[in-house]
């Protein structure tokens, strides 16, 4: 496989890209060695003032936009870069690349496999399409999906899949889990 020339990363639905959680994953990859580039991108609703996030055929069609153009900055083709982002973004990046949208791969931040306590409303009916290699960072408490659901659903992708649960819920707010969330990531960039 060939190293990825970067990652593309998105906030969840609550957040910007200012979000802690996606500022350590950008810090501790550019301090990595090799270090990888990580560009934090908003979805249209938040860069619009709006509350409500877009609807999917609205953020992947962002998403096909940003990683174009970036990967065009970059001088490289988008299977070139990562994609994913924490819960919403995560989810959004899952589809566009099941639906097609070349990526060297997932990193997938807190996926929300359900709403909280709707386990029957899952959100995985697009993971049979993804054949590119995965990473889901979760909580051991998340409330969007327990560690025994993800590996169920996560069984279903044709692509490797990689999982990591650490402690926390959803959010996996503070900085030593934003940091352990980002030192996971790094040690599966280098495994690619």
């Amino acid at each position: 496989m060939t190293i990825p020339a970067g990652l593309l990363l998105t906030p969840g639905a609550g957040a910007s890209r200012e979000s802690p959680a996606l500022v350590t994953v950008e810090r501790t990859l550019a301090d990595a060695d090799p270090p990888l580039a990580v560009r934090r991108v908003d979805f249209p609703y938040r860069l619009e003032g709006r509350r409500m996030p877009d609807r999917p055929p609205v953020a992947v069609a962002h998403l096909r936009a940003e990683a174009g153009a970036w990967a065009g900055e970059l001088g490289v083709p988008t299977d070139r870069l990562l994609l994913g982002g924490r819960s919403y973004g995560g989810r959004m990046c899952s589809m566009a690349v099941a639906e097609g949208l070349p990526a060297a791969g997932l990193v997938l931040l807190s996926y929300p496999l359900h709403p909280p306590g709707r386990p029957e409303k899952l959100r995985v009916e697009h993971f049979g399409d993804i054949e590119v290699p995965t990473l889901f960072v979760s909580g051991d408490k998340d409330q969007f999906g327990t560690p025994e659901e993800l590996a169920e659903h996560a069984a279903t992708i044709p692509g490797p899949v990689t999982t990591v649960t650490l402690s926390g819920a959803h959010d996996m707010r503070g900085v030593a889990r934003e940091k352990a969330v980002a030192e996971a990531v790094a040690a599966w960039v280098v495994t690619l």
